[in-house]
Parts: structure tokens; C-alpha cells; sequence
């Protein structure tokens, strides 16, 4: 993992993330708090147990949140992506491990000084409180992913999610409604979801030929009608 400083003005993520609050004054006094962090696939930021010490914007890339289970297995609980916040401000220790599932890019902040600058400004605590509500409302609802759904539900689901978390970074989109590109392989993505591999791609082979969704190669997913698969995933349509 290295580092360097960070430029406000070239983030891809200003107008979305919790930094969005501030004023251009702020963020340059937050932005000379700040260092851009950089990881490989495979690398873990934060694990679990240990004292909460930094914290980050995630600018690039997609991360998981995981827990040990007591025989040594591993619990996804969550997915990280592009503008989201992690780490554990105000104290405490990290309840889950933070590792890149693909190469990622974060804008960093030491938990100290972020804890005071944030106290500075009411704004930023705001967005903060916004983001902790909104995490606990996908929470409850990978608890549901996980816990109750069956496989074509869990696949419908997550390409919906993905589709609305990576179709700004996906460079075609804008002319492919729907197009987003996979920031990882099918492995993953069964054991984001507690399948096989072979489900997954089953699944994804029948909405392909049902018209729902297109494969335009092993990178990119369109969703071709989105009320169905929101049907599919038993969630009220857009």
C-alpha cells in the first residue's frame, strides 16, 4: 500500500461524497489532512478487532466488509463502493475487516484529526449521520440478501445494485443504458453471495437468454429490462 497527497479539485467522487458538505474553504483545510492510499486486489485496509485508527472515502474500486466465524470461515456483510465511507469515526474498534476485492484508490484520513475536524463542522457531522443511516438500511437488507432469498432473487438483487453504484464509472454507459463493467469475476461474486460459481453462472446464462439481461463480453453486464429483474428480485421497479 502507498500514499500521497490529495487534490480535492481532481476527486472523481467530490459531488457525492461525505466531503460534498463542505465549502471550498473546508475542503482544503480537510484536504491537507488527507492522503491517497492505493491497493492491490487482495490487500486488507482494516481487520477486524483492531483499534479504529483511520478512515477513508473510497474514490476508486470496490472493497468487502467481512467478520471471522468462530471454525476460522469467512462472513461477507457488506460491499464497498466508489464515494462510500468506511472506517469507524468518534473511537472504538473496527467490528469487520475492509479488503479490496479489486485495485482501489482511497482518500485517507487519520481517525484523530478527522474526529476533530468533523466536530468543527456540523455540516460534516450531518453527512455522517446521513451515511450511518444509510449503512444500516443496506445492512438490513444484505441480512435479507443473504438470509432469505433464493438464487435467482440473490443475482436479480445484486446486479441491480451494482448497476446503480458502477454505471457512473463504466465510460459507456452514458451512451448503454443499463452497461456497467464487473469489477470482479464470477468466484467472486459467489462468494459475495454464498453460491457456487456454477449457480451463478447458470443464472446469469438463463437471464441472458430470457432477454433480461446481455453479456456483451466477460467484463461488462447490461440490463436489458429492468422491471423484470426487479421482479425477479422481488423489489418495486424505478
Amino acid at each position: 500500500m502507498n500514499y500521497h497527497h490529495t487534490n480535492c479539485d481532481d476527486c472523481v467522487v467530490r459531488n457525492t461524497a461525505i466531503c460534498s458538505a463542505l465549502s471550498s474553504d473546508e475542503l482544503a483545510v480537510l484536504n491537507s489532512k488527507g492522503r491517497m492510499h492505493r491497493l492491490s486486489a487482495g490487500q486488507t485496509l482494516v481487520w477486524e478487532g483492531d483499534e479504529s485508527l483511520l478512515v477513508a472515502n473510497v474514490v476508486e474500486g470496490v472493497m468487502k466488509l467481512s467478520t471471522s466465524m468462530g471454525d476460522g470461515r469467512e462472513q461477507i456483510v457488506g460491499i464497498v463502493y466508489p464515494s462510500d465511507f468506511i472506517g469507524r469515526p468518534f473511537g472504538g474498534r473496527s467490528l469487520h475487516s475492509v479488503t479490496a476485492l479489486t485495485d482501489a484508490h482511497l482518500c485517507a484520513f487519520s481517525r484523530r484529526d478527522f474526529d476533530g475536524f468533523a466536530r468543527e463542522h456540523p455540516d460534516l457531522e450531518h453527512k455522517l449521520l446521513d451515511r450511518t443511516l444509510t449503512e444500516l438500511d443496506r445492512a438490513r437488507h444484505w441480512m435479507l440478501l443473504l438470509g432469505r432469498k433464493t438464487a435467482p432473487e440473490k443475482i436479480a438483487t445484486f446486479l441491480l445494485e451494482m448497476a446503480d453504484r458502477l454505471s457512473a464509472s463504466t465510460p459507456a454507459a452514458g451512451t448503454t443504458p443499463g452497461l456497467f463493467e464487473l469489477p470482479f469475476g464470477r468466484q467472486q461474486i459467489a462468494d459475495i453471495l454464498g453460491m457456487t460459481i456454477e449457480t451463478v453462472s447458470r443464472q446469469l446464462s438463463r437471464l441472458k437468454k430470457e432477454g433480461i439481461i446481455a453479456l456483451p463480453d466477460r467484463r461488462h453486464i447490461q440490463i436489458v429490462d429492468r422491471d423484470r429483474l426487479a421482479e425477479q428480485a422481488e423489489i418495486d421497479g424505478p
